[in-house]
């Protein structure tokens, strides 16, 4: 029901604005408007998307919980998609995303109703403790081969058979 709202809604919002911002300032000067904000809003996604970055990096590098980096990158990503879409109510969208205040409150709210289950940073190895370790055993994987699935060419000499 929210989707069909979002598809529905948001174009009749810009279609209105489109219809006063147009009727007051007039064609080129809404065009022109809209093209500066596209413009704007690209080369604040790139300066914001480049900070998000750099904040994942180091979250990853200091071992901490990646999920607000995250969250804020989704947001400025979603943010230029906005901007890019023509129109008031989607640039203004997108404006408020760029805003760091404004993620960090959507990300609280998100936060509230979110319920993560689990989360783990990097491959952990543990041994296998129930069996005393014997120097001549060498632990792997194999994968059985059906025997009707032989090679059809001769060995190259590089292994024994």
């Amino acid at each position: 029901m929210w989707l069909f709202l979002a598809f529905v809604g948001v174009p009749l919002i810009e279609i209105a604005l489109f219809i006063q911002v147009g009727g007051a300032i007039g064609l080129w000067p809404t065009l022109a408007v809209v093209i500066l904000t596209a413009m704007l809003g690209t080369f604040l996604v790139r300066n914001q998307g480049a900070l998000a970055m750099g904040n994942l990096q180091r979250s990853f590098s200091e071992l901490n919980d990646p999920t607000e980096p995250l969250a804020h990158g989704a947001m400025i990503l979603i943010a230029g998609a906005l901007l890019l879409t023509p129109g008031f109510f989607t640039d203004a969208m997108g404006f408020a995303l760029l805003m760091p205040p404004v993620r960090k409150s959507v990300f609280n709210y998100l936060r509230k109703r979110v319920q993560v289950q689990s989360f783990s940073m990097g491959g952990v190895h543990t041994q296998n403790t129930t069996h005393p370790r014997d120097e001549g055993v060498i632990e792997g994987e194999f994968v059985e081969v059906d025997p009707s699935k032989r090679p059809t060419h001769q060995p190259s000499g590089w292994t024994k058979h």
